[in-house]
């Protein structure tokens, strides 16, 4: 999986390209790991090239917004189409993320 990283201002953006599954999700909770320990804690996953999610790719985005989330800090999600929408709606995860359409609306939230 290629894993794009983008510094907008304080704001990390991170683009997963490719499925998150299982094979996957311990390179990108590596990256998370290493981008928070480099930045103000504002991370942003733009999943608009993530074509498909399991339940440990769900897993994975639930953990690290804990993570976050005890420590002050703040994962919100961009970019999710029809099928990630739905994923979301259908185990409940919706509530628990900020969801915006793109990155530049999902920036602005932190302002």
């Amino acid at each position: 999986m290629e894993i794009q990283e983008e510094r907008k201002g304080a704001v990390t953006v991170l683009r997963p390209v490719g499925p998150l599954t299982q094979a996957d999700v311990e390179q990108f909770q590596g990256r998370l790991k290493e981008v928070r320990h480099q930045s103000l804690g504002r991370f942003v996953v733009d999943a608009a090239a993530v074509a498909f999610i399991d339940s440990r790719g769900l897993e994975c985005l639930v953990d690290a917004h804990d993570e976050l989330a005890r420590s002050g800090q703040s994962l919100k999600v961009c970019g999710l189409n029809e099928t990630l929408r739905e994923v979301f709606n259908l185990t409940e995860l919706s509530s628990l993320f900020e969801s915006f359409e793109d990155v530049s609306s999902a920036v602005r939230s932190f302002l």
